[in-house]
């Protein structure tokens, strides 16, 4: 398998048409309606493509969630689809994470335009996503099971179960987003390597009569650790766990008055906890599939990696795959790009999990310190993180998302694979242009240095529906340079910004 993609050259308007999909079968078919699935889906749909979800649970029927922070990354690409500053007002935003009691994360001064941390139902989160997934085009089929799979060299033929009863569909490509129990990876005989890290945590949507500051808190006394974070409408998620209470069953019923007692042991402190509206247990594992991508079935979100809640990372990395990989597809199935892109989801996303895993992992087991060595560990892990500033900067980029890139290849311009900011645009800003789902060309400001000839044959029909060309703002001269900007918000060439240098750096990747 490619770890790089080198993009072939193709002929603008004489490239190959995509596959087109035969009678009764879709492009693409998306098992599972959570938030990693319905981005992905919203997104082909948007592009065009044929695609279908099957969800096993009924329709009207929550899925429950646990996941409760939107971090500055993911807000950043629910901007680029025209979402994020209707999710803001559902929720609470957070400068401020505090870890362990003496670590203090400001993420107020984040490089981007959302420097914070959103604290919000996951459900919050999944209804935006569905709305928009419907609107592109996308068909939700729920009570619709995924039971095994085969595919050969033109598809996927997925077996479902419905109240109909048991049948068939055949795509181009199979998504597998159904979660850590994924039917789609038990059917591939895919292994899910690691390890139960923390079982019995308990989780509440509480009220407190005392207010603390409205800050994300987590921490621990060795025996038990708790974290709080507030909605915004009165109510705050609450978790804990007591070391001597490891042992329950992930189904056995929560008693508020055992999360009272661990919040105020872990804290000092109950803050007057009252008025649950929602009670639950849950286990932690550490997992990770090898392989994000067997023949034409892919796997995205927990199907593809399960790690602590520490952080809060977990819908956030989901939701990032589902944002790498929905444009590659739709690139594919079009016929302009070779099925060799789709490769390069596994080798830019799989890293990304691991590391996620890594910090996160590493996050909950200082929460969790007992003997005198893994106490005197996060005593150190404190102070490096508080006085080292590359460590805190590795630290908060990893936690809000914005730190990752992807592999460069042999494109070796300091800024390919890295995160494109809000590029201040002449007219606009460059999350807004990404809203049409295509490149983004940058070129340097028209009224510092003209604009420069992107080559001939620039303009063609086959360009223009994978290409948007922007120029920076007027009065940013700080840049003599054209970049041009991936689907996903990440560069992908970058250099001079003249004709042949332009001309050269985008026909890889649009004609």
């Amino acid at each position: 398998m490619s770890h790089t993609y080198e993009p072939p050259a193709t002929d603008g308007p004489d490239a190959a048409e995509g596959p087109e999909p035969a009678p009764g079968s879709h492009a693409v078919v998306v098992a599972g309606a959570g938030p990693t699935g319905l981005l992905l889906a919203g997104d082909l749909a948007a592009a065009g493509v044929d695609v279908v979800v099957v969800e096993k649970r009924p329709e009207g029927i929550s899925n429950l969630s646990r996941a409760f922070g939107v971090h500055a990354r993911t807000l950043e690409l629910l901007d680029a689809r025209g979402l994020t500053d209707e999710l803001v007002t559902t929720g609470q935003v957070i400068s401020e994470l505090s870890l362990f009691g003496a670590v203090s994360f400001d993420i107020g001064a984040l490089p981007s335009r959302f420097p914070f941390l959103l604290v919000t139902p996951q459900y919050e989160v999944e209804r935006l996503l569905l709305r928009r997934a419907l609107k592109n085009g996308a068909v939700i089929r729920y009570a619709t099971e995924v039971l095994g799979l085969t595919q050969d060299d033109e598809g996927v033929t997925v077996s479902v179960r419905t109240t109909q009863g048991d049948t068939t569909l055949r795509a181009g490509y199979l998504v597998g987003a159904d979660g850590v129990r994924s039917a789609v990876r038990e059917a591939l005989g895919l292994p899910f390597p690691g390890k139960v890290v923390i079982r019995s945590v308990a989780l509440a949507d509480v009220k407190f009569t005392e207010q603390p500051s409205l800050v994300v808190r987590v921490h621990g006394t060795g025996d038990a650790f708790g974290f709080i974070a507030p909605f915004g409408d009165g109510y705050w998620r609450v978790g804990g766990w007591d070391r001597t209470r490891r042992g329950e069953p992930d189904d056995s019923p929560v008693e508020f008055e055992e999360l009272r007692a661990i919040i105020e042991r872990a804290f000092g402190s109950d803050f007057g906890m009252h008025d649950p509206r929602w009670l639950s247990r849950f286990h932690s594992d550490e997992r990770q599939a090898p392989h994000y991508r067997v023949g034409r079935v892919l796997l995205a979100g927990d199907s593809a990696h399960q790690h602590s809640p520490a952080g809060g990372q977990g819908m956030n990395t989901g939701l990032q795959d589902a944002v790498n990989l929905g444009w590659k597809l739709a690139a594919v199935l079009g016929g302009w790009a070779s099925d060799a892109l789709l490769d390069t989801y596994h080798s830019e996303r799989h890293p990304v999990g691991r590391a996620v895993l890594r910090s996160s992992g590493l996050n909950l087991r200082l929460a969790m310190a007992h003997s005198p060595w893994e106490v005197a560990l996060r005593t150190v892990r404190k102070w490096v993180v508080t006085h080292v500033r590359p460590v805190t900067r590795q630290a908060v980029g990893e936690i809000t998302g914005i730190g990752y890139s992807y592999p460069a290849g042999r494109r070796t311009h300091a800024l390919v694979g890295k995160r494109a900011p809000d590029l201040e645009l002449d007219g606009s800003r460059l999350y807004e242009v990404l809203r049409e789902g295509r490149f983004v060309l940058v070129l340097p400001a028209t009224g510092e240095s003209g604009e420069p000839a992107p080559g001939a044959g620039f303009d063609t029909a086959a360009r223009r529906t994978r290409l948007i060309l922007a120029h920076r703002a007027g009065g940013d001269t700080t840049t003599r340079e054209a970049v041009l900007v991936r689907p996903d918000g990440y560069y992908a060439w970058a250099g001079a910004a003249d004709g042949p240098a332009v001309e050269a750096g985008i026909t890889p990747w649009v004609g």
